[in-house]
């Protein structure tokens, strides 16, 4: 597949490292000619230098015969005229853009091939906002992923000693859920995956990942990890877009939430758009202000700041003072690896939120979602089996006979409006939905080449 990424920023550059890998023909515009120069050097890409919505740039770097268009520099007014050229100039095929403001995506009519043609937004604060709200709904997960339209829901969470599974091997999980079917996808320790089995013995410590129907995890939960207070007691720092609009959606499930915000102006602002959140104007890692706000009787305290270094400070000072539980916004890849489980509950990733949904339009075959995973190192998959058993090289085969990398395996189904755990007998029918499993990123064009058809299927 031939890509145009517009914008070397951090979601750019990713996406850029993760699709050059699997052989796509890759080219990134960016206005800075040292950071392309940098990455020609060690990505096998090739880069343009210039402004990423000039119609001779976007010619140059060959948005004429492009099969996709990613508009993803840190100006939402500039990816969109780069949708509009691409598609009034070159009539490029598929258009996606990051767009962040939300006065713009308050108005989703204007998005369309007569207004600004731009086929897919993406808009990292709504994704991270979703994603807080799904892990305050579920204490102790470190990872909470919907598929199927929300009826199969993929949990990451670390085991805890002194739990009813942990120490014991995971075929004991039907014994002490008899009627409840789960499975568990991958087993990290000490950073090292393990694929699990019926003998594989949970430690302390272990991160696990599972799959169930979505009313059946709390259950599972609780069978891995003590389970932890739902809380209702929430503290946000910073009222930017993300920690404005995450308040608004709590206010909305009566949570109680305080809101720390530094610039007096945003502080009144959002007060007087909020209905039932208190804000407090001031310095969220001032020590005084947190003890105020009453920070050692929160569930949860969210640094919302744009800030990592100020994000995680906050936190830090948060935790020790007794907040049951704490997560920051960290942009930095680098401070992400850091800070999660050493001294921060969660470390939030825009930039890995963002790559998730970015590749669920990329990836190859019928592919309805991509969840990245553990920070970037394993995805999870939502793919459509099509064909039959002569076209396709999964459908009408157990999923003991389905010739998975190893690493990769097959979590749960779909079908109609029935949720399946996917056991080595189960059979894969057409239109299936299927939940992959892939702790290796580098087999997933193999996962690909397995759902997709062969081209005598009509």
């Amino acid at each position: 597949m031939k890509i145009v990424i517009l914008g070397a920023g951090q979601v750019g550059v990713s996406m850029a490292e993760i699709l050059s890998r699997e052989n796509n023909d890759i080219t990134l515009v960016d206005i800075d000619d040292a950071v392309l120069t940098g990455l020609q050097d060690r990505l096998d890409i090739n880069t343009v230098h210039g402004s990423a919505a000039y119609p001779d740039v976007m010619e140059q770097a060959g948005v004429g015969d492009a099969d996709l268009l990613l508009a993803v520099t840190d100006k939402d007014e500039v990816n969109m005229v780069a949708c509009q050229i691409a598609w009034s100039l070159f009539k490029t095929p598929k258009k996606i853009a990051r767009i962040r403001s939300y006065e713009y995506l308050s108005h989703p009519e204007i998005f369309d091939n007569a207004s600004v043609p731009v086929d897919v937004i993406i808009s990292p604060e709504a994704l991270v906002t979703e994603q807080i709200l799904r892990l305050i709904e579920h204490p102790g997960a470190l990872q909470v992923v919907d598929f199927a339209g929300g009826k199969i829901r993929l949990v990451g969470l670390r085991a805890y000693s002194g739990s009813p599974l942990v120490g014991h091997p995971l075929r004991e999980l039907r014994d002490h859920l008899p009627g409840i079917d789960t499975r568990v996808a991958a087993i990290y320790r000490q950073d090292s995956a393990i694929i699990p089995t019926g003998d594989t013995v949970i430690e302390p410590d272990d991160e696990v990942f599972f799959v169930a129907a979505s009313a059946d995890i709390f259950a599972v939960m609780n069978e891995l990890r003590q389970a932890d207070k739902a809380g209702r007691k929430i503290i946000l720092a910073g009222a930017g877009n993300i920690g404005f609009r995450l308040a608004q959606a709590l206010e909305k499930n009566n949570y109680q939430i305080k809101l720390i915000e530094f610039n007096e102006q945003r502080a009144r602002y959002v007060a007087e758009r909020l209905e039932k959140t208190v804000v407090l104007h001031g310095n969220a890692a001032a020590e005084e202000l947190l003890q105020q706000a009453n920070i050692e009787n929160a569930e949860v305290f969210c640094a919302l700041t744009n800030k990592d270094e100020a994000n995680i400070l906050s936190a830090m000072l948060a935790k020790r003072l007794g907040a049951h539980r704490v997560m920051s916004l960290v942009n930095s890849s680098a401070y992400v690896e850091l800070v999660q489980s050493t001294m921060l509950d969660i470390a939030l990733s825009p930039r890995l939120a963002t790559i998730g949904t970015l590749l669920t339009h990329i990836r190859r075959g019928d592919v309805v979602q991509v969840a990245s995973l553990r920070r970037g190192a394993a995805e999870a998959i939502e793919a459509v089996a099509h064909g039959d058993a002569s076209t396709s090289r999964v459908v009408g085969r157990r999923v003991a006979d389905i010739a998975l990398p190893r690493g990769a395996s097959l979590g749960a189904i779909l079908r109609g409006e029935e949720v399946l755990i996917a056991h080595d007998i189960t059979v894969i029918e057409p239109e299936d939905h299927v939940i992959v499993f892939v702790v290796d990123k580098a087999d997933i064009p193999k996962i690909e080449r397995l759902f997709q058809v062969a081209v005598t299927f009509i």
